[in-house]
């Protein structure tokens, strides 16, 4: 068997560095997604200085589908072996104001990126990845709405994420096509993401990044679940 290589997008920092970071050190050699060269150098370094073997690294806008099927093409044919896909990276969109507060304008840009960026390069890498016998993992949150935290244009583009994961992974069932898709909620975790908030029930990236590798590397089938490492519970 060939090393296992997996394609972390938004790996640069936040939850996407420490689920590479804990891949790379269970033996997962890690290809970097990110949009700014700086930023993934800096990754890159710090990963090889735990001796993770990172063979590179791939910019990515999900913004922009013309990058997204540039980056796609890249990882064809630079790193043939992928067999992992994890669709990490996303914005947060506008959350601090209420539902008829928000502007139509961040509902598209936040879906633009978290759904139509994402299912775009999925279903870009899917071939390869069916070769491969791969697998997707999506990171995202509950479609079901928090009474705790519910900002309306990030929980409506990963609801859309969601039912991307669903409806693919009927399909590979009954088309018995050899890939293997489901979603992981992270639960709530200090990133940048939400202004490094740090309340009872939120756990850091390093505990994290150890558990989803935890669950990768599990060895079981996961086809189309949708999995918490710490759920939201009323505190």
């Amino acid at each position: 068997m060939g090393k296992k290589i997996v394609f972390v997008t938004g790996a640069n920092k936040g939850i996407g560095f420490g689920i590479a970071k804990h891949l790379g050190l269970s033996g997962w050699s890690v290809i970097i997604g990110a949009r700014n060269e700086q930023r993934a150098e800096k990754a890159i370094s710090e990963l090889k200085s735990l001796g993770i073997d990172v063979p590179g690294w791939v910019n990515i806008e999900l913004a922009d589908l013309a990058s997204v099927e540039k980056a796609a093409k890249e990882i064809n044919e630079a790193y043939p072996e992928v067999s992992l896909l994890i669709n990490n990276a996303g914005i947060p969109g506008d959350m601090s104001v209420d539902s008829q507060h928000t502007e139509i304008s961040v509902i598209r840009e936040t879906l633009e990126v978290n759904f139509i960026g994402t299912f775009s390069l999925t279903k870009l890498l899917i071939p390869l990845l069916g070769k491969n016998n791969g697998r997707i993992v999506n990171v995202t949150v509950p479609s079901e709405i928090s009474p705790y935290w519910h900002p309306l244009a990030y929980v409506t583009s990963k609801a859309a994420q969601n039912a991307m994961m669903g409806v693919m992974a009927i399909e590979f069932q009954q088309q018995d096509f050899p890939l293997e898709i489901f979603s992981v909620h992270p639960g709530p975790t200090t990133t940048d993401l939400n202004g490094n908030m740090s309340l009872p029930g939120f756990h850091d990236i390093e505990t994290v990044g150890k558990k989803f590798a935890e669950l990768i590397n599990d060895g079981n089938n996961h086809q189309g679940e949708f999995i918490e490492l710490y759920p939201i519970v009323e505190e």
